[in-house]
């Protein structure tokens, strides 16, 4: 993909965070786009402050609803005729110990940020291979990559994310489908202030390193460069890229390193 100019993307997580960020700017890039979230109120919102908010339309979803995924895509697909790119933004994050974390926690985390996705997904799927053409982006995480403490379950579903859609990209490359992994670090967002604790409760605080972090407008232009180039992964972020090559080829150093940091 040379250029996304113009083309129909549809972007899940755009009430707030990332997703925001990616509508505001690929609208300016007179992309026709489809935004979704649980929060319609928010959506509106979004699609109000957009440059051009007659090329925006609203889906609200939830990913914990896996049964109603084809309905949700049925109802995109009708809205332009045709969708070119998915960015499977949204998820919820967790912080709390895994001795201390009750299970359903988990399977929230699961649901949503993994198979609530995979859902949406393969229900798109047969779309894409209909039309010999389109791009799969997901926003994993560096904890897609590496772990890091009070974060046991969103680790576990981000890592599952990158083996299915290495997978899909193998499979579907001979029917012109690219998958793009986007894999942030701290990104200033309010991730950390609705993470899940222990008892599935949000967190309701913000944390040092992601207050610290890269803002979520010079994070879009990232990943729309990323989607351009067809990338199949980047690591966006500022000095904890760095563990991704220690993880590489040091996993004992940066297990000491993580372990010492006590990062929350």
């Amino acid at each position: 993909m040379k250029r996304i100019n113009n083309k129909i993307v549809w972007i899940t997580g755009a009430s707030s965070g990332i997703g925001e960020a990616l509508t505001y700017s690929l609208n300016t890039k007179n992309c026709k786009l489809i935004i979704s979230a649980r929060r319609e109120d928010e959506l509106n919102k979004v699609k109000q402050q957009c440059a051009i908010p007659e090329n925006v339309k609203i889906v609200p979803i939830d990913l914990g609803d896996h049964d109603k995924m084809a309905l949700n895509v049925e109802k995109a697909v009708s809205l332009f005729g045709k969708i070119d790119v998915l960015i499977n933004n949204a998820g919820i994050s967790q912080r709390s110990l895994i001795k201390d974390t009750n299970f359903d926690v988990y399977k929230k985390l699961i649901d949503v940020n993994y198979l609530g996705t995979i859902a949406l997904t393969k229900a798109l799927l047969p779309y894409f291979i209909k039309q010999k053409s389109g791009n799969f982006t997901t926003i994993t995480s560096l904890m897609g990559k590496f772990g890091s403490p009070y974060r046991s379950g969103y680790c576990g579903a981000k890592h599952a994310l990158h083996g299915f859609f290495d997978v899909l990209r193998m499979e579907h490359e001979k029917d012109a489908i690219s998958v793009t992994l986007i894999c942030p670090g701290f990104i200033q967002t309010d991730v950390a202030k609705n993470a899940l604790t222990a008892n599935g409760s949000k967190q309701e605080t913000e944390d040092e390193a992601t207050k610290n972090g890269i803002p979520p407008s010079v994070l879009s232009k990232k990943i729309i460069h990323a989607i351009e180039k067809e990338k199949f992964e980047v690591y966006i972020g500022k000095k904890e890229i760095i563990a991704i090559y220690i993880k590489r080829f040091f996993p004992k150093l940066l297990h000491k390193i993580i372990f010492k940091s006590e990062v929350r």
